[in-house]
């Protein structure tokens, strides 16, 4: 079985995988496959969800919807408070260049743990190619760092990531939804349009002008946790610009949350990312973004979900019940919770699981035994961070309803002001008034 260390372990790696490989939040996508999902306008009940959704579109974080559809378009709101400076502009400004590069770094704490995730790299960016990056993970005990050569390809829809030391790859295919999107600037939280985006749809503050590096610039902040969504996250962003040409000279965020470690137990999980010394406007050539991956290299390759919809939530609640033979308690992404979780489970599938994987290498483990796992609930768990981002009125009951409760609601979200799409425990789903959700809600076990 997997010893806790060894949980640990894993989660640090498969934090690290995800987040090089885009399974971190790359929510700007679902814009995407809303629109899609308009365009289809079939006469099934999911698309009529998804044209609800299309009236507030992902990136509005907490803001009304004509607000994101002007940042959208260029137009910022917000007061400037006496700044020269709009972040629309800005926007509009680095959507103009063709190429740029930066370096960046991030840290990951842990009061309860003795080390910290270290990562840091070079990206080199190209509105026509795509990106290619450098990336070092170093090792928390000490020991020898990894590095990692990342390549995100629109018109290959494809996300490649080399490790030399390992003689592996890893190929994530997309579908055309996420490929455009990536192509779009909405799938990366380090690309720089998505962070314009984020800040613009927040609320924030000018922090006046400077120099760094002996440049001008004017900062701006936001604290407002609907940057990632979240209310149970504190976050501080920081962004400064170059005065004369309007382009980021340094981004910096900052955000803590406390995550559920099983039980009550409650820990608190600080993330650290900057992100500096840009060069705007330089000369690219296809031949740069084309990975080269020698003869002898193994690889393993990942078809990316299409999208995150209801049949992409019942996928993975159907996935939990087999792992666990329950409902965890939240809809989480695939992270030490749900690691943990499975640990403890005495399922068949989770002991063939514990079984398959002795004397297995981590990676093999992370590469052939869970990445399952790894789709079908981060598309669970974003079908449901959605939901609540455009304001649908979600709720999750999973910690009293089991499996074997057909007439009680699992999940629940608003479709229109007179209708809810319901799922039930035995994962059967129907659309119901807000009447009837009322008489099933009290219904339900305190």
């Amino acid at each position: 079985m997997m010893l806790p260390d060894k949980i640990e372990k894993l989660v640090k790696k498969m934090r690290y995988k995800a987040t090089s490989e885009a399974y971190d939040k790359a929510l700007g996508s679902f814009l995407r496959v809303v629109e899609d999902r308009e365009k289809q306008k079939s006469a099934s009940t999911q698309p009529n969800i998804w044209r609800i959704i299309m009236k507030s579109p992902i990136t509005k974080l907490a803001t009304a919807a004509v607000v994101i559809i002007a940042c959208l378009i260029g137009l910022s709101l917000w007061t400037r408070t006496g700044s020269g400076i709009a972040l629309a502009d800005v926007l509009a400004r680095i959507e103009q260049v063709k190429a740029f590069r930066y370096q960046w770094s991030g840290t990951g704490e842990d009061p309860d743990k003795p080390y910290g995730l270290e990562t840091r790299g070079t990206t080199l960016m190209s509105q026509e190619y795509g990106s290619k990056g450098k990336i070092e993970q170093r090792d928390p005990n000490g020991g020898e760092s990894t590095f990692r050569e990342l390549y995100r390809l629109p018109d290959g829809k494809a996300i490649i990531t080399i490790t030399p030391k390992e003689k592996n790859y890893w190929r994530i295919e997309l579908d055309d939804v996420s490929a455009a999107s990536m192509r779009k600037g909405l799938s990366e939280q380090s690309e720089p349009r998505f962070f314009v985006k984020r800040i613009l749809a927040c609320k924030y503050e000018s922090m006046g002008r400077s120099t760094m590096d002996g440049i001008e610039v004017e900062g701006f902040r936001t604290t407002d946790p609907n940057f990632w969504g979240d209310k149970n996250q504190q976050v501080d962003i920081k962004l400064w610009v170059d005065v004369k040409t309007r382009l980021p000279v340094r981004y910096d965020s900052l955000a803590s949350k406390e995550v559920n470690q099983g039980g009550d137990k409650m820990r608190t999980r600080i993330e650290e990312m900057v992100l500096y010394d840009f060069q705007w406007d330089i000369p690219v050539d296809a031949a740069e973004f084309k990975p080269v991956i020698p003869d002898d290299y193994t690889g393993r390759v990942v078809k990316y979900p299409a999208h995150s919809t209801e049949e992409t939530a019942l996928q993975g609640l159907k996935l939990l019940v087999e792992w666990l033979g329950k409902y965890p308690e939240k809809i989480t992404d695939f992270d030490e919770t749900v690691l943990r979780l499975i640990e403890k489970s005495e399922t068949p599938a989770a002991m063939r699981l514990k079984e398959e994987i002795k004397g297995l290498t981590d990676d093999d483990i992370i590469g052939i035994k869970l990445v399952d796992l790894i789709v079908p609930i981060r598309g669970l768990a974003r079908f449901y961070d959605v939901l609540g981002w455009v304001k649908k009125d979600p709720a999750y009951y999973g910690k009293t309803v089991t499996p074997k409760d057909a007439d009680k609601v699992l999940v629940r979200w608003k479709v229109s002001d007179s209708e809810y799409r319901v799922i039930y425990g035995d994962l059967h789903a129907e659309t119901v008034t807000p009447e009837k959700l009322a008489e099933l809600e009290k219904a339900l076990p305190k």
